[in-house]
C-alpha cells in the first residue's frame, strides 16, 4: 500500500515534535545542580576573640583635709592634669605655728628639768660613796630622773606631732591625674577628714571585660593540650571604640578572677592599656579584642557551607564521583567569616560551598568552580544552560532536511 507525499510529511513532522517534546525538561531528568566547592587544607589560623569592655582609673584618689581649719584657697584649675607632690591646698596655719611653739618650749622645759634630775643623782651617788647618805636618796635621786626623761620623751612626741599638723595644712597631690571639681570653697572652716576634691589616674587605663566561664575554659585546653601556639603571657588586647575604630595603643591582661560570677556565670579580667592622650576616659563602653593564640593545623569552611538538621550541624561532602553526602561537623568557632571545625572533616574532602540549596543528599553534582581554602566567597556561578532545548532544536533541525 502506498501513501501520498503529504501524508508522510504529517508523519515525519508528528515524529519530530514527539521527540522534541520527550527531550524537553518535564520529559525527562533534570541536570546535576552546578555548585561551587572547596577541598579542605590545614593551615595555621590565628583565633581570636572579642568581647564587650568597659573602661576604668587605674587609680581614684580621695584628696582629704588631714587637719581642721580654714580653707585658704586652692592652687590648681579643677579638671587640669596634676603631678605627685604639686600643692593643691593651703589650710591656714598660724594656729599650728603656735602649736609648733609651744611644743618647741615644752620641749625645753623638759630639757632643763631632765639636765637638773640627772646633776641630782650625779650628787647622790657621790655622797653614797663617801658614805655622807643612805642609797634611798640615790633611789629617790633616780626616780626624779627617769620622769625628767620620761617628760623630754612626751615632750618630743608634741613637737613632732605639731610640726606634722603644720605641714598637713598644704595639701598635696598624693598620685598624679586629672582632678575633679572642688568639693568645698575657700573660706569654709573644715575638719579632719573632709573631702577637697579626686584625682583620677587616666594613664595607664584599665579595660574590665567578662568572658564565659565555658569560652576561658576552652582557651586553657587548647594552650594545655597544644592544640594552639602561644602562652596566656603572648595575649594581646585590642580596643575598638564604639564607631569602629581602633585605639593605637595594645594592652596585656594583668588580672583575671579566681572566681565565677554566680548571676552571670563569667570571669572577669582586667587588661592595662598605655593612655597618655587621655583617649580612654573611665565609663567609656569599648570592645576587645583578644590575639595571640594560632591553630597551626585547622581546617575551616565557609559560613554559608554550614547546613543546619535535626541531627545538628553538617555540610555537604562529594565523592570521587561528585555524589553529594551529609558530612555531620563539630564547629568550634567563628572567624571572619570561616568557621573552625572542631571534628567531622580531614584534610582532602570537598564540600560544597555555593549552591548547597540546590543539592540533594545521595544525588550528583556538577562542580562549575573551586575555591581556595580561606578565600572569601566568589561571586555566584550561574547554572549551566538546560541541554534539552538545545538537542530539541537539532532534531527539528535535522527532520526538516
Amino acid at each position: 500500500m502506498r501513501l501520498d507525499r503529504p501524508l508522510l510529511t504529517l508523519l515525519a513532522l508528528l515524529s519530530v515534535s514527539t521527540l522534541a517534546a520527550a527531550q524537553q525538561p518535564g520529559g525527562a531528568a533534570p541536570p546535576p545542580p552546578g555548585v561551587t566547592v572547596e577541598t579542605l587544607a590545614a593551615r595555621p589560623v590565628p583565633v581570636t576573640y572579642e568581647y564587650p569592655a568597659r573602661v576604668t582609673a587605674s587609680r581614684v584618689v580621695e584628696v582629704r583635709a588631714r587637719v581642721g581649719g580654714i580653707l585658704l584657697d586652692r592652687t590648681f584649675t579643677e579638671g587640669e592634669r596634676v603631678k605627685q607632690g604639686d600643692p593643691l591646698f593651703n589650710i591656714d596655719r598660724r594656729p599650728f605655728e603656735a602649736e609648733v611653739a609651744l611644743a618647741e618650749a615644752q620641749l625645753q622645759q623638759a630639757n632643763a628639768t631632765q639636765a637638773q634630775a640627772r646633776r641630782t643623782e650625779e650628787r647622790a651617788q657621790a655622797l653614797v660613796r663617801s658614805g655622807a647618805t643612805s642609797t634611798a636618796t640615790v633611789d629617790d635621786a633616780t626616780s626624779q630622773r627617769e620622769l625628767a626623761d620620761a617628760s623630754v620623751a612626751q615632750a618630743q612626741a608634741r613637737l613632732q606631732t605639731a610640726t606634722l599638723s603644720l605641714d598637713y595644712t598644704s595639701v598635696e597631690a598624693p598620685a598624679s591625674g586629672i582632678t575633679s571639681l572642688e568639693q568645698v570653697p575657700e573660706g569654709s572652716l573644715l575638719t579632719s577628714g573632709d573631702l577637697l576634691t579626686r584625682i583620677t589616674q587616666l594613664d595607664p587605663a584599665y579595660v574590665n571585660f567578662s568572658a564565659a566561664d565555658t569560652e576561658a575554659a576552652s582557651i586553657r585546653q587548647l594552650i594545655e593540650k597544644g592544640a594552639a601556639q602561644g602562652s596566656v603571657d603572648d595575649l594581646t588586647v585590642t580596643v575598638k571604640f564604639g564607631d569602629g575604630s581602633t585605639y593605637g595603643k595594645i594592652g596585656k591582661i594583668d588580672f583575671t578572677s579566681s572566681s565565677i560570677d554566680q548571676e552571670t556565670g563569667t570571669i572577669l579580667s582586667r587588661a592595662v592599656l598605655e593612655n597618655p592622650d587621655s583617649r580612654l576616659l573611665p565609663g567609656q563602653f569599648v570592645r576587645v579584642e583578644i590575639e595571640g593564640l594560632v591553630v597551626p593545623d585547622a581546617l575551616t569552611i565557609p559560613t554559608e557551607a554550614l547546613m543546619q538538621g535535626p541531627q545538628g550541624t553538617f555540610v555537604y561532602g562529594l565523592t570521587a564521583e561528585n555524589v553529594a553526602e551529609v558530612r555531620p561537623v563539630t564547629v568550634g568557632r567563628e572567624l571572619d567569616g570561616q568557621l573552625l571545625i572542631a571534628s567531622g572533616l580531614k584534610v582532602g574532602d570537598r564540600i560544597v560551598t555555593r549552591g548547597v540549596i540546590k543539592v540533594r543528599p545521595g544525588s550528583p553534582v556538577s562542580p562549575v568552580a573551586e575555591e581556595a581554602p580561606g578565600a572569601a566567597p566568589a561571586s555566584p556561578v550561574p547554572a549551566a544552560q538546560a541541554a534539552p532545548a538545545a538537542g530539541a532544536t537539532k532534531s527539528v533541525a535535522e527532520a526538516a532536511k
